[in-house]
């Protein structure tokens, strides 16, 4: 594991030390249940409260507006549910065709239930066209659902300008924004954004705790029924620890910010620069100028990327072909094809997503390592 090249930063990222600190106290001494009216219950409740309003610094919105759940494809199911619930004449669904299985497989479930979906296609740079989804928005819409940023190829949505265009045509917006958060600057207190989900693993934190936000002028109808925590909008006992590491990982989030856009997108230019001069035939997959600046998705001609992962892995350089919810999928990714790739450029590509623990030695090693992964593959492919 000391040889390990990790740069799948997309699938999910290392814990940040600073963030273990934070929650250990939480797992061991501070065990009281945050519900409890005694002292050493309220105690993991206030700490609770730091948390949202740690989150809540981080979106630029109130803490009040933060709801805690365990991931974020509960955060995006909840935000769905929750508008199909407040209208019973409003049961249309606008998403796009390169959302994340969190999205993609709930409207797909809700469509063999009854509900109308329209399914917005992306042009070759994985871009949407904003008059077809304003022209895709019914009286009968319930919700509009498109991601931020792109988890395959790092593609970022015009996200202000949909919202608007959602709220102009009075339907409710959700955006799954769980790769942008903590990459990008947002504030959603000048957006027009309904709900907005988030996922604390992919921002140096543990996995099982995410949350989503509802603007305090949302209607909000609960997706897990219960008790009364969170102000009665998700019940189920909190996971206090990991909530704590959650906002401790938002609070660094916000402090790294100008240092994910500089010093983490020139770690991935660098690398994928190289790529582009030294291994023939590659290619960059989307929107090279509106993307997430960590994220750089490449395909390589006459290459199978199963085969160029298995042999990365082989020298301890971790990197996707696609989504991590996806992997093991026969099919290429939905997002590449939806974007009009061919099967065999799809099948071809691999993801390379970066972070602020990786290094420039860590890249440069990796550049030694895959024109030589790719030579042997296409040698193979030619025999």
């Amino acid at each position: 594991m000391n040889e390990l090249i990790y740069l799948d930063n997309n699938a999910t990222t290392r814990v940040d030390p600073a963030v273990l600190e934070e929650m250990l106290p939480y797992l061991t001494e501070f065990y009281g249940n945050p519900s409890s009216g005694y002292r050493f219950g309220q105690k993991v409740g206030k700490a609770l409260e730091t948390a949202r309003e740690r989150v809540a610094a981080l979106l630029g919105c109130e803490p009040g507006e933060i709801i805690f759940t365990s991931c974020g494809t509960e955060s995006t199911n909840a935000a769905i549910n929750s508008a199909l619930q407040m209208d019973r004449d409003r049961q249309h669904v606008v998403t796009t065709r390169v959302e994340h299985s969190a999205t993609l497989k709930h409207c797909e479930t809700l469509a063999k239930r009854g509900h109308e979906i329209t399914w917005l296609g992306v042009d070759e740079r994985g871009q949407l066209d904003l008059d077809e989804l304003e022209k895709s928005i019914r009286d009968d819409t319930a919700i509009v659902t498109v991601m931020w940023a792109n988890n395959e190829t790092g593609v970022l949505f015009p996200i202000d300008e949909i919202a608007a265009i959602v709220r102009r045509k009075g339907a409710l917006f959700h955006t799954d924004a769980v790769q942008a958060i903590g990459k990008i600057p947002l504030r959603l207190a000048d957006a027009k954004i309904n709900f907005l989900s988030l996922s604390g693993h992919k921002l140096h934190c543990p996995k099982g705790v995410a949350a989503l936000y509802v603007n305090r002028r949302t209607k909000f109808a609960p997706y897990v029924i219960g008790g009364g925590q969170e102000s009665g909008k998700r019940a189920g006992t909190e996971n206090a620890a990991s909530i704590v590491a959650l906002g401790k990982a938002c609070e660094i989030a916000g402090e790294y910010l100008p240092r994910e856009g500089r010093e983490v997108r020139a770690l991935r230019d660098h690398f994928e620069s190289t790529v582009l001069a030294q291994i023939e035939g590659a290619q960059v997959n989307g929107d090279s100028e509106h993307r997430l600046p960590n994220t750089s998705n490449l395909s390589f001609e006459s290459v199978d990327s199963e085969g160029a992962l298995m042999l990365l892995d082989q020298h301890g350089i971790c990197c996707s072909s696609g989504s991590a919810c996806t992997t093991g999928s026969l099919h290429a990714s939905h997002v590449l094809k939806a974007m009009g790739l061919s099967e065999e450029r799809a099948r071809a590509s691999l993801r390379f997503s970066f972070s602020r623990f990786n290094t420039r030695n860590e890249v440069d090693r990796a550049l030694e390592i895959l024109p030589k992964v790719i030579s042997k593959l296409r040698r193979l492919a030619a025999a």
